[in-house]
Parts: C-alpha cells; sequence; structure tokens
C-alpha cells in the first residue's frame, strides 16, 4: 500500500439538460417577473430535465466528461461517492446505479452522500481522506441534482431559484507535493432544520393522499434567514480554510460559491475584499443546482482556462442541515 503525497483533480465534466426555462416562461405559471427574479436572485434561466431523465442520467453524462478529461475509462476508478438531494430513489444509492450505467468493475466502493448544497465539498473531503489511506488510486466525486422534481411549481418563492444538472471530477493519488485538495473545513448546525427542508417523504412523514395534497414533498425554505446565514458563514469558513492552509486571500486565483444568490455571493466576496474579477459567478444560466453547482462551474472554469495549473481555487458552501464547508485547490 502506497500513501500518496497529494490527491489531485485529474479531470472535471459537467452536464446540463437541453430544455430551458426562461424568467418569461416562469411569468406564464406563477405571478413573478423577469426583473423580480433577477434584483433578488441574479437568475435568467435555467435547465430542467427532460421527462424520464433522472439524477442517475446526468450524473452519467457528467462523470463521463470528467474520465474523458482524465484521460482514464471507467474501469480505473475503485471509489464512487455522489453527493444529491434527489436520488433516483430512496435505496440503492444512485451511485450504485452510476456504477451499473457506466460499468465500473463490481468490487468497489460506492455511496451516496446528502449534505445538500454543500454536499460536492462534503463529496471531496470524504474521498480525499479515503484515498489518503493508499487504498484508492482514483475516485469519481459527482454531484446531481434533479431539482425541478422538488419544486411546487406554484410556489413563486421557490420554483424561480432551483434548475436540473451534475457536475464531476476524477481524483487522482499523485506523489507531487503541495497539490490537489490543500484542505478543507467543514460544519453543520442542526439546531433549525426547518429553515430549508422537505417535509414529507422520509420515515417521519411517510408518502400520503394528506402530504401529497398539501405539498409536503416540495421545498420549503425561509429566505431572509437563509441569506443572513449564508453570508456570515461563507465568508467565515473561507476565511478560515485559507487561514488553515496558510494561504493569504491576495493569493487565491478564484474563489467559486455555491451558486445559490447572486447576492449571497457578492456579499461575501466583498467582506472578503476579494475583487469581483476573481469571483466565479454562472447563476444567471443555471440557478441553484444544489450540490452540483461547484463542480459545474469549476468544470467551466478549467475547460475555459480561467483557472490554470499551479493557482489557487477557493471553493465554499452553504446548504440545509445547516451545513457548509470550504475547501482550498491548488491545481
Amino acid at each position: 500500500m502506497k500513501i500518496p503525497r497529494s490527491i489531485v483533480v485529474a479531470g472535471t465534466g459537467s452536464y446540463v439538460p437541453r430544455k430551458v426555462v426562461t424568467n418569461a416562461d416562469l411569468e406564464k405559471m406563477v405571478e413573478t417577473s423577469d426583473e423580480w427574479i433577477f434584483e433578488r436572485s441574479g437568475i435568467r434561466r435555467r435547465h430542467i430535465a427532460a421527462e424520464g431523465e433522472n439524477t442517475s442520467d446526468m450524473a452519467l453524462q457528467a462523470s463521463l466528461k470528467a474520465l474523458e478529461s482524465a484521460g482514464l475509462c471507467a474501469q480505473d476508478i475503485d471509489l464512487v461517492v455522489l453527493t444529491t438531494v434527489n436520488p433516483d430513489m430512496l435505496f440503492p444509492s444512485t451511485a450504485c446505479i452510476l456504477q451499473g450505467k457506466l460499468g465500473i468493475r463490481n468490487n468497489i466502493p460506492c455511496f451516496d452522500l446528502e449534505a445538500a448544497c454543500s454536499g460536492f465539498v462534503y463529496g471531496l473531503e470524504v474521498a480525499t481522506r479515503m484515498m489518503q489511506s493508499g487504498m484508492y488510486r482514483h475516485a469519481l466525486v459527482v454531484s446531481s441534482e434533479k431539482m425541478s422534481a422538488m419544486v411546487d411549481w406554484k410556489d413563486r418563492a421557490t420554483c424561480v431559484l432551483f434548475g436540473d444538472g451534475a457536475g464531476a471530477v476524477v481524483l487522482s493519488a499523485s506523489d507531487e507535493d503541495g497539490v490537489g485538495v490543500i484542505g478543507s473545513v467543514l460544519g453543520s448546525d442542526g439546531s433549525d432544520t426547518g429553515i430549508l427542508c422537505m417535509p414529507a417523504g422520509g420515515s417521519a412523514m411517510p408518502p400520503s393522499h394528506e402530504t401529497v395534497e398539501a405539498g409536503l414533498h416540495c421545498v420549503k425554505m425561509n429566505g431572509k434567514e437563509l441569506f443572513k446565514r449564508a453570508v456570515h458563514i461563507m465568508q467565515e469558513k473561507a476565511l478560515e480554510v485559507l487561514d488553515l492552509c496558510g494561504v493569504g486571500v491576495d493569493e487565491i486565483a478564484l474563489l467559486i460559491p455555491h451558486q445559490a444568490n447572486a447576492r449571497i455571493i457578492d456579499s461575501v466576496a466583498k467582506r472578503m475584499k476579494i475583487p469581483s474579477e476573481k469571483v466565479y459567478v454562472n447563476i444567471e444560466d443555471y440557478a441553484n443546482t444544489s450540490s452540483a453547482s461547484i463542480p459545474i462551474a469549476l468544470d467551466e472554469v478549467v475547460r475555459s482556462g480561467r483557472a490554470k495549473k499551479g493557482e489557487y481555487v477557493l471553493l465554499v458552501a452553504f446548504g440545509a442541515g445547516l451545513t457548509w464547508g470550504a475547501t482550498l485547490l491548488k491545481l
């Protein structure tokens, strides 16, 4: 068993469905307007999965692109961590379903991880620590979210905010020092879980005619309270991981925050004194894709050359739970 010096991002991939729903389209469904949505969230459009297009299908497309980017095939993968809040089914795990669709050999660990919008950062940390044991050479960390399946399309406060998509990275063990995943901080606060949740569908409130009719299988959110907590926590944890790694704010090439709300992102960047040109924002085109938002953005910056080899990239997220996490990468 050889202990690797570093765990590096060897490849990235992303996928969004072809169907696009604009704010103008939503104006025909609920009492809202393009101006109202954009002013409060920064969103213009979102991608919505086709009928019969499942979370695992989107994960498959993102994973194939990540594997191609890494120059690997599915059989090279020996660990799969998949993050989602809307799995294909409660069990088996969507990671196992993805394993079957990829044709990955059947003697490797595959599991789902649920930390809401912070899922990808959690998944990176878990996979990295498992790989540092020397047991795994190449891991696939994929975040796939079909948020349209859990949105109340009659609730203008939430239906305008979410979209579907998937992002993936291949992590590989490396003998090179000081690259890849440099450090992470994770946390949670379960004292007020009702701020953002889907009340029904679990053992506490099993599906019934009553829960369906009451709309309890859809996202419920206290937006104002989330906004305040997200700004404070994301700034705090981003700075904490930089301090942990001994890296200054001015040394990072790019900040990739969870794409929940453009005003949250702007507030976090201003508090950290990070100039706008160092903050990646794509929420206008995708809306909030939960745990998939950061890996979709990471794939875009890598493929476009906006983030280059040897540069520091800071990831930070906040989500239901409440959960949060920040990870510093050196590409």
